[in-house]
């Protein structure tokens, strides 16, 4: 699949200063790569050297490098995780080979919040997306964590984490487009309420055309989606922070059924286009 993306953004008031470049991470001992945070493991912030879990860290670079224009693409970063793609909006991401397209052992959160639908355990990733630009790391566990996460957390844990308010000043905006993926496009803008209220709100669309089968012929799976959102950040005391966010979706999916989806069909004839000649049996 041939993508092509453009991306322009104003310089955010708050830049990230502590994120590294490749040569300065290459110049990195083993025991500073270590001590990259983590908080998913034990629900608060420690060393990635002193966690007792096996732990993957998906940075901003990576994600940034990888090309990825949807959340369960990223996750192909993970060494921990199977990964795999039904159709052209479907996939099935799991651990310890339990993978299913109904695999509901597998704990995802985004900010700490559980994303999963009540209707299986499960999640349905094609509804769970975000602007990626957005999203500060991603924290991968393997092994169950069932005493800290509950019963879903059988075979790991994945923990979205996603910039503070305060990271995301100023204007932001990414196109696409590609042989497949049709359209992709997102902008997002950020501000500050007060000295120590910070917000950014955003939007997304994405719309991918049919997968092709190994005939040639089209899966009719194609897919849109749009989806929108706010994060508010306040820090009211030196202890305490508030966080308030929101998201909201909506799109539409061809099932891979087999046949041509009905609103694709042409349109028969009906006996008043017969009569005016704008069909085969007007001559009968």
């Amino acid at each position: 699949m041939a993508v092509t993306l453009l991306c322009a953004w104003a310089v955010p008031a708050h830049a990230d200063s502590d994120t590294a470049t490749l040569d300065q991470l290459k110049q990195l001992s083993i025991q500073q790569l270590m001590n990259i945070p983590v908080t998913t493991v034990a629900r608060h912030p420690q060393k990635l050297i002193d966690t007792a879990s096996a732990v993957q860290v998906i940075t901003q670079e990576d994600i940034r490098r990888s090309g990825a224009t949807t959340l369960a693409q990223v996750l192909r970063l993970a060494d921990n995780l199977q990964v795999a793609q039904e159709n052209s909006h479907d996939w099935a991401i799991s651990a310890r080979g339990f993978n299913t397209a109904l695999a509901n052992k597998l704990l995802v959160m985004i900010d700490g919040r559980t994303v999963y639908t009540p209707l299986f355990s499960g999640v349905f990733w094609d509804v769970q997306d975000y602007l990626l630009e957005d999203i500060d790391h991603i924290e991968v566990i393997s092994g169950p964590g069932g005493t800290l996460w509950g019963a879903n957390a059988v075979n790991g844990v994945i923990n979205i984490i996603t910039k503070n308010a305060r990271d995301t000043q100023g204007a932001y905006a990414e196109v696409g487009s590609g042989s497949q993926l049709n359209a992709v496009a997102g902008a997002r803008y950020g501000g500050a309420v007060s000295s120590n209220t910070y917000f950014r709100v955003y939007g997304k669309y994405l719309n991918s055309t049919d997968d092709v089968l190994t005939d040639g012929a089209p899966a009719f799976d194609a897919w849109h989606e749009s989806r929108g959102g706010f994060r508010l950040d306040s820090q009211p005391s030196a202890r305490d922070t508030v966080t308030l966010q929101g998201d909201v979706y909506q799109g539409r999916e061809d099932g891979p059924t087999g046949g041509v989806p009905a609103w694709r069909r042409p349109v028969a004839p009906t006996c008043s286009d017969a009569g005016r000649g704008n069909s085969p049996s007007s001559a009968i």
